[in-house]
């Protein structure tokens, strides 16, 4: 039997769906660790660890079909588990199941908008990895970043002393809502439309945004301008 398919298709129905097949994992590799580490033969054929979304799991052989319905788990994980120490073998097996369960979801969402899919990451990232309950370690806080060396898009730059100085505005990449904030800026040299995945640099004076390549600034080189002055505006000055 292959992997269970709901068809989920909003974020509540796939995280549902996620939730249900993460149940079924946490039950194999906790309630049911004995009956699971008997059921993984190395003597058997390749093997997978399947968990369904109405929270049952059961051990496998890999669908037949191909390519099959959903992405297939791990396969073969029954032949590791004489060679490694037994709690080491259950944390490989949890960390392939996390990978699969986010696998399984991204096939689902792909049909979801940028918004919908970063709403079905955050639930799913609420929740403790199967490998973190399996090994009993506790969810890291997320650290407040503090890149020194960084400039941001207010255009200010901490230094290692503690001291603000003026810098250039740099457009950094980021996965944020960087797309809507910036996605009717347009290039003060050619025009084209912001996008995050390329180097932009702000004019100190007059504030508008060039890609770099437009304007030949490399984000190295913006690192050490304390004023970025646009071509514009150095002509300005020049008249003046």
């Amino acid at each position: 039997m292959a992997a269970e398919s709901s068809n989920p298709r909003t974020v509540e129905e796939i995280f549902k769906d996620f939730s249900g097949r993460r149940s079924g994992f946490l039950k194999a590799l906790s309630v049911d660790v004995d009956k699971f580490y008997s059921l993984c033969d190395p003597e058997m054929e390749n093997l997978c660890l399947y968990g369904h979304p109405n929270g049952t799991w059961e051990v496998n052989l890999p669908a037949e079909e191909v390519p099959p319905e959903l992405p297939e788990p791990a396969l073969g994980i029954n032949f590791a588990r004489d060679g490694m120490q037994r709690k080491d073998w259950l944390s490989l097996v949890a960390v392939h199941s996390d990978c699969w369960l986010l696998s399984v979801s991204s096939y689902f969402g792909a049909r979801l908008n940028r918004s919908e899919r970063k709403r079905l990451f955050s639930l799913i990232n609420d929740l403790p990895t199967l490998f973190e309950v399996v090994t009993g370690r506790k969810p890291t806080k997320d650290k407040p970043s503090l890149d020194l060396g960084s400039k941001s898009k207010n255009g200010v730059k901490r230094s290692i002393e503690g001291q603000t100085k003026s810098t250039p505005k740099l457009m950094e990449e980021s996965y944020e809502d960087e797309d809507d904030e910036h996605g009717d800026t347009l290039c003060g040299s050619c025009g084209g439309n912001y996008t995050n995945d390329e180097f932009w640099i702000c004019c100190d004076v007059c504030e508008r945004w060039y890609h770099g390549k437009c304007v030949k600034i490399t984000p190295t080189k913006a690192e050490s301008i304390k004023q970025y002055k646009c071509p514009a505006c150095c002509t300005k000055k020049g008249r003046q």
